[in-house]
């Protein structure tokens, strides 16, 4: 059976096109939940609401889960939220250390 762990590795494939690190250790996934049937639900948000790659960001999403062999792509749902909004605190220490040196992100 498929687990919240699995769903997440496989997730850390998922690269911020833009800051490339997997959406996992930018804290972008918050929650995953795998029913006994395997229904995958994700709940996650983007980095600011007016990402231009919102809609890519859903496609890539399942696209990827879906290739763990016991998920169906149909059977993932991808929902975006903005509550609590996406704060640099959220990332792994590794996504930190990763971009620290850009403006803005000393400190965190």
């Amino acid at each position: 059976m498929v687990t919240e762990e699995d769903v997440r590795n496989q997730l850390k494939e998922v690269m911020d096109p833009e800051l490339d690190i997997n959406i996992v250790d930018l804290g972008l996934i918050y929650e995953v939940d795998v029913d006994d049937e395997g229904h995958v639900d994700i709940l996650m948000t983007l980095t600011t609401p007016g990402c231009p790659l919102h809609g890519v960001f859903d496609e890539m999403v399942k696209r990827e889960v879906g290739k763990i062999e016991e998920v169906d792509e149909r059977d993932i749902e991808v929902e975006l939220t903005f509550e609590p909004r996406w704060s640099p605190e959220k990332m792994s220490d590794e996504a930190r250390d990763e971009l620290g040196h850009l403006p803005g992100m000393q400190g965190f």
